[in-house]
């Protein structure tokens, strides 16, 4: 064989293999593809008060105490005693005032010495306005109140309260509170004296 058939035949075989090693060179020498995780944007929910609605009805109990004044004076010792009851009413948010109309009642453990007279129950129709401070509701309030007596004046006398409150949403249902009320009787079965009462209570309330 001469020599310019041996040199055909080696660069024949040697070519397909240079060629080889030079595309796996270029392959190794390229470089990764990155993958980008797509970034999920989360939208905070929104943010909603509890105890920001006051809209509804509710009912519940108080438990309180309670002062008679009377002028001209039955007794100088203002005689006082404790009162529990019971209360029902509805509520209407407008937004940053919240109306409402209640009835209440209470029993109560206040005497009278001079006459011997027991103050036995206290009814109350009550109109409220209020300011809507999200779980915080203070509030004004007034009405109509009867009460009903025994011993030396045994019957009933009516007039009108006035008052203020504060109730306070422990959750969207369950509601705590206080009020503390002026009343102020005709006196028409006390000899025409001018009967007065303050009463102060704590009040637990249900929302439907």
């Amino acid at each position: 064989m001469n020599k310019a058939m041996y040199f055909g035949r080696t660069v024949a075989i040697a070519l397909p293999l240079i060629m080889a090693g030079s595309f796996a060179t270029a392959g190794g020498l390229a470089e990764p593809v990155e993958t980008v995780e797509p970034v999920t944007v989360m939208t905070p929910a929104p943010v909603r008060v509890s105890g920001s609605d006051w809209t509804g009805f509710y009912a519940g109990a108080q438990l309180g105490y309670g002062q008679l004044e009377a002028d001209p004076a039955l007794d100088p010792t203002e005689p006082d005693g404790a009162i529990y009851g019971v209360h029902a009413g509805y509520r209407y948010d407008l937004g940053n005032i919240v109306l409402g109309a209640e009835l209440d009642f209470d029993g109560t453990e206040i005497e009278v010495t001079n006459p011997a007279l027991e103050l036995d129950s206290i009814f109350r129709a009550k109109l409220s306005a209020g300011y809507d401070a999200g779980a915080f509701l203070p509030y004004l309030t007034a009405g109509y109140v009867e009460a009903e007596t025994s011993g030396a004046a045994d019957g009933t006398t009516d007039g009108d309260f006035y008052g203020l409150g504060v109730a306070y949403k422990m959750n969207n249902n369950l509601i705590i509170g206080g009020e503390v009320l002026q009343h102020d009787f005709d006196g028409g079965v006390l000899g025409g004296a001018n009967l007065e009462a303050t009463t102060a209570t704590a009040r637990v309330s249900f929302q439907f």
